[in-house]
């Protein structure tokens, strides 16, 4: 589907114009918005809009990292949507021009939709009007990048809860939920570092059309990805303590168990000794034939494997 809004030169919105009905010098600035297009339709933008054909390119195929690239009087975006549920990564495409932009997405966008309703709610404001494509650009990266939050505080909560359940569930469980939030994490590094430096460059940029005034708000976007980037940094250090923390207690639990049972071994080791040289079907043992000989040894035993424990209890062995 392909929509349209027109900013007419008295502050009005005219919606729903045909392209063929088009014309950019009757109105003050135009937003064409290819929402989840047809194969025909996003032809348009070679035989219509007669776009660069690299920039078509990165429109039509894989998805690219975000970034910035000039062509004569435009600019191409690459920008990045992020599911908060499943985050996964729909690409947005942007092209600005003097008076003139151009949105493209292959699939339905809420962030979108809120940019494009909001545009029409205060297109009689004379900075909106004024601002020209430029809000709308504005418009549409920031409502993408505070999508971004709700998947980062998300996982600080689940961080939060992991770390009161750590003496509740097993370490096996434990661990795999770690990994998967570390998973996570990696996944929204990889669109919110992406989108930073893409910011940084619009803000630094002297070929963005946009003064001063649009810079600042550029900047605050600037700003909510390095609070993004900040988030994301220290959950991935909790997220490696919580790991290093859970294989320690793994570890100090094993050696427990292995320090356990090593002293049982060990006191049983000359006890089972003695019954193996008593087991012996030798004929000529003395021992054998002596009437107190099978107390004897069980009292032999008993001293030997009571005296062994007394030693390593005091010896701290158990501890």
């Amino acid at each position: 589907m392909i929509r349209t809004l027109a900013i007419t030169r008295s502050h009005e919105v005219v919606t729903g114009i045909p392209l063929e009905k088009l014309q950019p010098e009757d109105y003050a600035w135009i937003w064409v918005d290819f929402n989840a297009p047809t194969p025909q339709e996003s032809a348009l933008l070679t035989t219509y809009f007669h776009f660069h054909p690299l920039a078509v390119e990165d429109c039509l195929h894989v998805l690219q990292r975000p970034k910035l690239d000039y062509y004569e009087d435009l600019q191409f975006f690459v920008l990045h949507a992020l599911d908060p549920e499943t985050l996964r990564v729909e690409e947005v495409d942007l092209f600005l021009g003097q008076n003139l932009i151009v949105s493209f997405h292959s699939s339905v966008l809420q962030e979108v939709d809120e940019a494009w309703a909001e545009i029409i709610q205060h297109a009689h404001d004379r900075k909106i009007w004024s601002r020209g494509p430029v809000s709308c650009a504005y418009n549409v990266m920031d409502k993408l990048v505070d999508k971004y939050f709700p998947s980062v505080f998300s996982i600080e909560d689940e961080l939060a809860e992991l770390e009161n359940r750590g003496s509740t569930e097993s370490i096996e469980d434990l661990m795999n939920q770690v990994f998967d939030l570390r998973g996570r994490l990696l996944k929204l590094r990889r669109t919110v570092v992406p989108m930073r430096d893409l910011m940084y460059r619009i803000v630094n940029s002297q070929h963005v059309q946009s003064n001063n005034e649009h810079k600042v708000y550029f900047g605050d976007i600037y700003d909510h990805l390095l609070k993004l980037t900040d988030m994301i940094e220290a959950d991935r250090e909790m997220t490696a303590d919580l790991r290093d923390s859970y294989i320690s207690l793994n570890s100090n639990r094993m050696n427990s168990i292995m320090k356990t049972l090593t002293v049982i071994t060990t006191v049983f080791m000359p006890l089972t000794l003695i019954a193996g040289i008593y087991g012996m079907n030798f004929t000529r043992m003395p021992e054998l034939a002596w009437p107190w000989g099978y107390p004897a040894v069980l009292l032999l035993m008993f001293v030997l494997g009571g005296g062994m424990v007394m030693w390593f209890l005091k010896r701290g062995w158990f501890k």
